[in-house]
């Protein structure tokens, strides 16, 4: 019962911010610049400015009470058991804490409704689709290691997927609008391309770190558990795929400064991989079939 507390607790916590962000961000932002004929809108901080320190502080308040569900259901519970529902409540997890930590150095205002608010809807997943328990060996702690580096990376691509297909919002947009004319509405509030791209392949970076630890572990977890060093599966395939994809785009960029629209491309067709190696297959198997997979 406490749980289910806790859980609803965080969610209406992150709802409340996403809707207070909204209110202050993109709603100010849309009635300003309807004000002026859609003229680009200039508002004081803590409008469509830097956030406040408290609004700051605001967001670790569910972020905290978040961290420790998921080290409860992750760590500290003897019978662990991770599903689609845990898996995305970590992605947001994950998402509100790089969000946090870079709005420190980058001025991301605007993407904090779009952040708070689907970490709201994916809070309480863990508490409706619990997953399926699993094997005894997934209680060893190479298995966790290898679970919890899975999940970061999964969540960092996750995120770099989400912002390039803003990106890609955003580009076409300006593409459509007369020569010298600028974003009206939630657009305009937005961190300039440039920012956002820099963003952008800093968390392929650590994400492509991340992914190839994943699948380094994975290799000595499978050798050590099944006697063989890697289990050619769907879902092996999948992550290995999406492994060359990520490296292939943070090699064009470092050596042919690929960018624009084919960085975008190449992000969301590395996601879509991603997406069919672990948590896709996971919905089918746990919340459609009722089945488990590793």
């Amino acid at each position: 019962m406490r749980g289910i507390l806790t859980y609803g607790l965080t969610a209406v916590l992150y709802l409340a911010l996403a809707v207070h962000f909204w209110r202050t961000r993109w709603r100010t932002t849309t009635s300003v610049a309807e004000a002026r004929g859609s003229a680009p809108a200039t508002v004081p901080a803590g409008a469509a400015g830097q956030a406040l320190a408290w609004e700051r502080w605001a967001i670790l308040v569910p972020f905290l009470l978040h961290s420790a569900l998921l080290f409860e259901a992750i760590f500290a519970s003897p019978q662990l058991r991770f599903g689609f529902g845990h898996a995305l409540s970590a992605t947001l997890w994950l998402a509100v804490l790089v969000y946090w930590f870079e709005s420190l150095f980058y001025p991301l205002e605007g993407m904090q409704p779009v952040i708070l608010g689907v970490a709201a809807l994916c809070v309480p997943l863990p508490a409706i689709f619990a997953g399926l328990e699993m094997p005894a060996y997934s209680h060893t702690l190479q298995f966790r290691l290898h679970l919890v580096l899975a999940m970061i990376a999964y969540g960092l691509f996750t995120i770099a997927a989400l912002q390039a297909a803003l990106m890609g919002l955003v580009e076409k947009r300006l593409h459509g609008r007369g020569l010298g004319e600028e974003l009206s509405g939630p657009l305009a509030s937005l961190p300039p391309l440039l920012t956002l791209e820099t963003l952008l392949f800093r968390i392929l970076g650590g994400g492509f770190v991340l992914l190839t630890l994943t699948l380094a572990t994975g290799i000595m977890f499978s050798e050590t558990l099944f006697g063989q060093a890697f289990r050619f599966n769907h879902k092996s395939l999948f992550a290995v795929l999406s492994w060359a994809i990520f490296g292939s785009l943070l090699a064009g960029r470092r050596f042919y400064g690929w960018r624009g629209r084919r960085a975008l491309r190449w992000t969301m067709a590395g996601f879509v991989a991603l997406l069919l190696a672990y948590v896709g297959s996971r919905f089918v198997l746990e919340v459609i079939l009722g089945r488990s997979l590793v």
